[in-house]
């Protein structure tokens, strides 16, 4: 289980970019591991304002391809092989990824120096990564697109004091818990005998575009974070549905249904350059709704233990 799980928000705006606000991006953080959900224009340079490093990035989660989601990717890969990153870099999509990736990844006279793995990840299934689980939901949006959930496993804690009236000794209860038994100087040990109940992985749910759900309730039930896109006010609903958006009224429906411990509104319409009337409709809604601003952090805290 991970020790610490963080979120940035590195772009949080819709459509085309502002002043003051970039294309879709978010990062999650699982120790050493960075995630990156959606890839806007001009996300490596917003990535260098924040506490993270664009050469750090492990896995890149596509929701769809709508320019102002992926078009980021082009200008960052570019910039990772310009500053010789050797590790692969893994990118994940709705069906067409393939395709349109390695299209895109070569355009120019440029190849990259490292190694890039696309994967075409299927709607409504779950794809162990180790240390975490990816599940995806198909979107309904004007073009194929998923939501994604991320979840951290749940994990046994374990009872230091059990452990040592055994005579186990500390270096070796890691070993015990990922394996369930444990054989010392002639003795076998199980994790039951040390155990001290569960302790609940975290979740979070990015959307991407979609217009409102029903399905996203049940994906998104009791998860910790969720990002869901926020495209306009409610004034605007008939407008925003049609072109496969959320209003934040609607939204903010879905995160209560859902009983989201922390709703993030995202994906503004660049028609705001004050989000007052989303936020405001929002928390009059659901009081756990965030205003997402640009660089803004959030550490997820450890879920409490069960028995």
């Amino acid at each position: 289980m991970a020790s610490n799980i963080k979120i940035t928000f590195i772009g949080t705006g819709g459509s085309w970019p502002s002043p003051g606000r970039g294309l879709p991006a978010v990062a999650v953080q699982i120790d050493e591991i960075i995630n990156l959900f959606d890839c806007g224009e001009g996300s490596q340079k917003q990535l260098m304002k924040s506490n993270l490093s664009f050469m750090a990035i492990d896995n890149v989660f596509i929701t769809h391809f709508h320019g102002d989601h992926f078009l980021g990717l082009l200008g960052m890969v570019q910039s990772m092989s310009f500053n010789n990153r050797e590790k692969p870099l893994h990118i994940y999509g709705p069906k067409g990824a393939i395709r349109t990736l390695s299209s895109a990844l070569n355009i120019g006279y440029y190849r990259p120096k490292f190694e890039i793995r696309v994967g075409e990840l299927e709607a409504d299934r779950t794809y162990d990564l180790g240390k975490f689980r990816i599940s995806t939901m198909k979107n309904d949006h004007t073009v194929p697109a998923m939501s994604y959930r991320l979840e951290e496993p749940d994990m046994v804690r374990i009872d230091k004091e059990k452990a040592e009236v055994l005579g186990i000794p500390s270096k070796k209860l890691e070993e015990l818990r990922t394996k369930g038994i444990l054989a010392l100087e002639g003795k076998t040990y199980t994790l039951d005998q040390v155990s001290a109940g569960i302790r609940k992985g975290r979740k979070i749910v990015y959307t991407g575009d979609t217009r409102p759900l029903d399905t996203m309730v049940e994906f998104a039930r009791g998860v910790d974070v969720l990002i869901h896109e926020t495209s306009t006010d409610s004034t605007l609903e008939p407008k925003v549905n049609e072109f496969g958006h959320t209003s934040a009224r609607q939204a903010a429906e879905i995160a209560k249904k859902a009983g989201v411990e922390k709703f993030f509104l995202y994906h503004y319409s660049p028609r705001y350059e004050s989000i007052d009337s989303l936020i405001k409709e929002a928390l009059e809604i659901y009081p756990q709704s965030v205003a997402s601003k640009e660089l803004m952090e959030y550490d997820i805290p450890v879920r409490h233990e069960s028995g």
